[in-house]
């Protein structure tokens, strides 16, 4: 059947990184736009940006501005979502918060709409899309954990600087020239040179020992999968790639592991593609996942320390799957049905 209605959609955070893919993604999915409302903070307002062919002019985002929307996404961090999207909500439009805010709360669905889709009929005006390597990693664990049953895993990221923001896509593309040429090598956007380097922090550290972004990958794991005894150790690291998150998991399953099923369960999964086939240096890189909407799952082999293990290799555009995918597909599964 042809769709006919079309939406009016606010996206904060308009003139960010993310904000930037959303809009590529709504063209790119064909979402039915009626009115693009582009939201950003008081010093964006006035700006024009061009979308669909015509011209859309950046508004401060305050409680007045989601009159009348349908849905906004939000990606301008967790304090303007904590402060705006109740009272967006209380207007009657549906927020999809890209941030940290809302995703451990109880009354607010954590979402990936290949897994856990049904969670929209209990939302009250907010939905919270996951962390960004947390959506990654789950397009490789969920339908092996369909197949054998997940009881815990161990993971190891090497995310992308694109996960940080515009400002650090910058940051290493010029040290990258700096260290070409010869020239003094700055520091702003993180603590250490990232070019030529690997940084084992990513998020603010917490008294465990562990960082915020590390204990994501577990209490969301556990939210989405609706698995609360779920386990997971998990370190977390910035690498010097521009674009695309990869992740390397050691899981154990309830029960035996079988190669070939775990390879048609991949397959068989909308949100990821098997990329498996080292001896002929077939195996997912963010060279290849960056642009992608689906993630790319290889380096499958049966894990030498787990009873019930898989070791595994997942890569996937943060920005996309991790973040500004996730939340359109969000909207299409709340408005259109798919």
């Amino acid at each position: 059947m042809a769709q006919t209605k079309s939406y009016k959609v606010g996206i904060v955070g308009v003139t960010g990184a993310v904000g930037q893919e959303f809009l590529k993604l709504l063209d790119k999915r064909n979402f039915p736009v009626a009115e693009l409302r582009p939201l950003a903070s008081a010093r964006s307002a006035g700006k024009t940006l061009a979308w669909r062919g015509r011209e859309w002019r950046v508004a401060e985002a305050n409680p007045e501005a989601f009159e009348g929307l349908d849905f906004a996404i939000f990606s301008a961090g967790g304090g303007v979502s904590l402060a705006l999207a109740p009272e967006a909500a209380r207007r009657g439009c549906v927020v999809i918060d890209n941030s940290s805010a809302f995703r451990m709360d109880p009354g607010v669905p954590l979402v990936v709409p290949e897994i856990n889709a049904h969670a929209l009929a209990g939302h009250k005006g907010i939905i919270a899309n996951p962390n960004c390597s947390t959506a990654i990693a789950l397009m490789g664990l969920y339908p092996l954990h369909r197949a054998f049953g997940l009881r815990r895993f161990f993971a190891a990221t090497y995310q992308a600087v694109s996960g940080t923001g515009a400002a650090a896509m910058r940051e290493l593309e010029e040290q990258t020239r700096a260290w070409a040429g010869g020239d003094p090598i700055v520091s702003a956007v993180y603590p250490h040179q990232i070019a030529f380097n690997v940084l084992p922090h990513v998020d603010s550290f917490l008294d465990s020992g562990y960082t915020k972004e590390e204990m994501k990958m577990v209490n969301e794991g556990r939210k989405i999968l609706e698995l609360p005894a779920l386990r997971a150790s998990t370190t977390c690291v910035r690498v010097p790639v521009f674009r695309a998150h990869s992740i390397a998991l050691s899981a154990e399953f309830e029960s035996p592991v079988d190669l070939e099923v775990a390879r048609k369960a991949i397959s068989g999964f909308s949100g990821a593609e098997l990329c498996d086939s080292p001896a002929d240096k077939v195996y997912p890189m963010p060279l290849f996942y960056s642009g992608k909407e689906r993630c790319g799952v290889g380096r499958l082999r049966k894990d030498v320390l787990f009873d019930n293990g898989l070791a595994l290799w997942v890569c996937g555009d943060q920005l996309w799957k991790g973040a500004a995918l996730n939340a359109i597909q969000i909207a299409e599964a709340l408005f259109l049905g798919q």
